[in-house]
């Protein structure tokens, strides 16, 4: 009987405490004008839940002056609403806000030239900010960021994004984002219509893009130059499995560029090095394509000048492609899943050459003949 009195007092313990919390989280039909100061604690704000646990009010007069309030739980970190011409993260400006350890509260315009944090530039952007001084006010569990702008001519629907991190800035130079969207939003002064649009960022085109440079670059090509250095015994088999694998994989390999460049762009990304690399790769790799239509008989003299081209130039094509997936996997932010899997592949296909290699060395010690080339 005791124990069940304890338990049935903790129940009601949590059950207040889960009350409590959520009587102070904000929401439209909470009074703010008793703490926020003027003119953002005004009842002619409208306001609607967008996203998460933030909140969006807003006013827009008639000399084009917008009024923005934003709310969200707030326990450390950082809150963000940025502005951008596309519904991409790079080429916008943002309002960030925080409070730091000591309790002092931040609000600071950033230009977000890239993904970078170098790139993120404090005190800079394309917000034309009016006289009325940014706020940060933290209510309850509830961060405010407030401020307004000035646009020559009345908003209607514009890309907002929103996007929160648990870290804080250091030097206000911002931490990577936790989470993020990016929505359309109606500021029209014909209501509060609001339209969330699922992310503009390509996740699906970024995972097409790693796929098909994994199976091409990765698995494929490999594949096909194992099969033509140690299988040159299956004859004519090993060369017509040969030819059929690397032009599989060379086209493979021509849809990851051709992903990669569009990733590129709808991403305005300045990774340069992995692009310029993956280019370099591909031009490596239509010489093969170009040196095997204009390979030379086997008698001819020439031939042996075509092997080491046609050899050299595909195993730096393989050694560049695996610095290159292995650049993509870093800069691209991959899962741990995608690492995981790919040095499988990579640590499999090393040491199935570190062991064909043996034995093709072992064989050829014992009959004293010259391994082939390739």
């Amino acid at each position: 009987m005791g124990k069940a009195l304890i338990f049935f007092a903790f129940l009601v313990l949590v059950f207040a405490s889960i009350t409590a919390v959520h009587s102070q989280m904000d929401s439209c039909s909470a009074d703010i004008g008793s703490f926020l100061p003027a003119p953002f604690n005004t009842s002619g704000l409208a306001c609607k839940p967008v996203w998460k646990t933030f909140i969006l009010r807003y006013y827009q007069s008639q000399d084009n002056t917008v009024s923005i309030v934003l709310s969200s739980i707030y326990t450390s970190g950082w809150v963000g609403i940025g502005f951008s011409p596309d519904g991409m993260m790079v080429g916008s400006s943002a309002m960030v806000g925080w409070i730091d350890t000591s309790g002092r509260a931040f609000i600071k315009q950033y230009d977000l030239q890239g993904r970078s944090s170098s790139d993120v530039i404090v005190d800079e952007g394309k917000l034309v900010l009016t006289s009325v001084s940014p706020k940060v006010v933290l209510y309850g569990v509830n961060i405010y960021l407030m401020f307004q702008m000035k646009f020559s001519k009345q908003v209607e629907s514009h890309d907002v994004l929103l996007a929160y991190a648990n870290e804080s800035p250091t030097h206000l130079q911002l931490t990577k984002h936790d989470d993020k969207i990016s929505v359309s939003f109606d500021f029209s002064s014909g209501g509060p219509t609001f339209s969330t649009s699922p992310s503009s960022y390509p996740y699906q085109l970024k995972r097409n893009h790693g796929v098909f440079a994994i199976f091409s670059w990765g698995i494929l090509l490999p594949i096909g130059a194992i099969i033509a250095r140690y299988f040159r015994h299956k004859d004519p088999l090993w060369f017509y499995l040969h030819v059929a694998i690397q032009f599989l994989g060379y086209f493979g390999g021509l849809a990851a560029v051709v992903a990669g460049i569009s990733l590129y762009n709808k991403l305005h990304s300045d990774f340069r090095s992995h692009k310029s690399l993956g280019i370099v790769i591909l031009v490596l790799a239509s010489l093969q394509v170009i040196a095997f239509f204009i390979r030379p008989d086997q008698e001819s003299k020439l031939r042996r000048y075509w092997n080491w081209y046609h050899h050299w130039l595909g195993r730096l094509a393989l050694f560049l492609a695996a610095i290159n997936i292995t650049l993509g996997l870093k800069i691209g932010d991959a899962g741990s899943s995608w690492k995981l899997v790919y040095g499988i592949i990579l640590a499999t296909i090393l040491s199935t050459f570190s062991v064909l290699e043996i034995m093709l060395w072992t064989n050829w010690s014992q009959k004293s003949v010259s391994p082939p080339s390739i």
